[in-house]
């Protein structure tokens, strides 16, 4: 229904209740309360502007006053039909209070999605032009390195090294953390999470003198992008590497329940985070370090952009001094096997949950 055909009958209908109080005197104001009730309940469906409100408050009112005033004269009584006109002024005071508020909090919110999308352009650009002049200077970097004999030149160097892997790291995670709202941020496919962990604690187990194992591997397949999924482990497994020392234990683990989320989890015997910082750890460049080499602030809010853009989540628990555990949890793609162990690998725990064998890197 337009709009327009809407108020021509209310129009009709207020004019016919109006008529009605000097045709039918016996119903008294009766019309006339029905004429209000029907302009307010118009104007609860459409907000006029001030402008036609106030047209239509002083016709209605001057209408209404016209036949209150030959209702008195005729019974020489009171009404209480003013009081219905100022119930309204207030409905529309409230009414216009709610617009105001509304397009206020409208252009906040186009004004926020304007500036997270300039904020994503600005990362992702940003990352994309570092990537290269970063890599080809980390490329002449390390051919110095080869040429320098000295110990002082060679120290050097390994610093000029060391901080420009550190700047590659920070333009790849912003680019991923970037593009991770983007539709096309995920290549999803079955992967079976069992394996995936195996091959990802291989790779790890060199990298650090730790005391690597492999908790429960239930069988479990999870539609995800296993690229972006690994970087989300990695940045996990980092994270638990540099609050860790030498032969302290790292865990991987991966646990389904029935129709639940599969939950892969990385537990590590490190410091642990204060209760301070745990509800800021997954924000960017809140690294917490203190007393170790210095992270780039970013892995853990690259692993929580994987995981929502994923469709789950990731979840810490941890005490000072009592290490971590971290949780990403996942959708599975196909029915769990559950207690269902990856048999021949070093590290796998046996049935029930315990360590079979532990490997120390």
């Amino acid at each position: 229904m337009r709009p327009a055909w809407l108020d021509a009958g209310w129009a009709v209908f207020s004019a016919v209740n109006v008529a009605a109080i000097f045709v039918f005197p016996i119903w008294a104001t009766i019309p006339i309360h029905v004429a209000w009730i029907c302009v307010t309940l118009m104007y609860g469906f459409r907000t006029w502007s001030p402008l036609p409100a106030a047209w239509v408050i002083g016709v209605v009112t001057v209408t209404t006053a016209t036949d209150i005033g030959v209702d008195i004269a005729r019974r020489a009584e009171p009404t209480e039909v003013p009081l219905m006109a100022a119930i309204f002024l207030a409905i529309i005071w409230h009414a216009r209070r709610k617009v105001a508020a509304e397009q206020k909090s409208s252009l906040v919110s186009e004004e926020n999605a304007r500036l997270l999308a300039t904020q994503r352009r600005f990362l992702q650009d940003a990352s994309h032009q570092l990537r290269t002049p970063i890599t080809i200077a980390l490329g002449h970097a390390e051919l110095l390195a080869r040429g320098l004999t000295g110990s002082q030149e060679g120290h050097d160097i390994q610093v000029i090294l060391g901080e420009l892997s550190r700047l590659r790291r920070i333009a790849e995670r912003l680019l991923v953390i970037a593009a991770a709202e983007d539709p096309e941020f995920l290549h999803p496919e079955p992967v079976s999470l069992d394996s995936f962990t195996v091959e990802i604690l291989r790779r790890w187990r060199p990298t650090a003198n730790r005391r690597w194992q492999l908790g429960r591997l239930d069988q479990v397949t999870a539609q995800a992008d296993k690229e972006r999924l690994g970087l989300a482990i990695d940045a996990l497994l980092e994270n638990a590497v540099r609050h860790t020392g030498d032969g302290d234990v790292i865990k991987l683990s991966v646990l389904a329940a029935g129709t639940g989320p599969v939950r892969m989890i990385v537990s590590d015997a490190g410091q642990g985070i204060p209760d301070d910082q745990l509800q800021h750890i997954f924000d960017r460049f809140r690294s917490g370090d203190s007393g170790h080499p210095r992270g780039t602030g970013l892995g853990l809010a690259l692993v929580r952009a994987v995981a929502r853009a994923h469709g789950g989540e990731v979840l810490v628990r941890s005490h000072p001094g009592q290490g971590s555990e971290f949780e990403l949890l996942l959708a599975p793609a196909a029915p769990a096997f559950p207690a269902a162990m990856t048999a021949g690998v070093p590290g796998t725990a046996g049935s029930g949950g315990k360590l079979a064998r532990t490997s120390t890197g």
